[in-house]
């Protein structure tokens, strides 16, 4: 079955001032809209694919046969890695941002000390990403970890399951934020959807 573009789970202005509603719009219809376009022109090729989901396309790359897999592995990405962005924002209105609360709150205050520190090294370790990728929190090894991932490359690639990411290519951010990108990163806290990301970091410790 062919992917299609998930709804947003709010409308497009709805992240406003953090996020415009202009660079949601192009972000959701255009860019997420392509990275489906290009997986599902893949899976036509290989029609023994496409019953599998994007996620478990990427947990296991090396399955995909070569003709595709690079393809794959960026567009199913694209598809997987907005897919979890989308649903970890919400309004301000609507009880996004603030600070964490329930398990998430309690493990990163003792892997990081605090939400501040943890803040701080995701803001500064995702700013250094070079050129377009995304900064992700996960759980590995009973720790949360920050971590980054070039273009699309998804932590399920590495067997990790992503808790909360947040997309750094320039079309997230370029129409009101321009080249900069540490400003992005400390905005976008205000608009973390932390009882997505609560119900994430459960699957995550299985």
């Amino acid at each position: 079955m062919a992917y299609e573009l998930p709804p947003l789970p709010y409308d497009y202005a709805a992240l406003e001032p953090y996020i415009d509603a202009e660079t949601m719009k192009l972000h959701h219809d255009k860019h997420h809209q392509a990275y489906i376009t290009n997986a599902n022109g893949a899976l036509e090729k290989h029609p023994e694919l496409a019953s599998k989901s994007a996620d478990d396309l990427l947990r296991d790359l090396n399955a995909i046969p070569e003709d595709v897999r690079t393809v794959l592995r960026n567009n199913a990405g694209g598809h997987s890695n907005h897919s979890i962005f989308w649903t970890i924002m919400a309004s301000p209105n609507a009880g996004g941002g603030g600070a964490p609360t329930g398990a998430i709150a309690d493990q990163i205050k003792a892997d990081f000390g605090d939400f501040e520190a943890l803040k701080k090294t995701f803001n500064e370790t995702t700013a250094k990403q070079f050129g377009s990728g995304w900064g992700w929190l996960v759980f590995q090894g009973g720790k949360l970890k920050v971590i980054t991932t070039p273009n699309q490359d998804s932590p399920f690639t590495q067997g990790l399951y992503p808790i909360l990411g947040n997309d750094v290519w320039e079309h997230a951010y370029y129409l009101k934020y321009q080249n900069k990108r540490p400003d992005y990163l400390a905005a976008w806290w205000n608009v973390v959807n932390w009882a997505e990301v609560n119900k994430r970091f459960a699957t995550a410790k299985g």
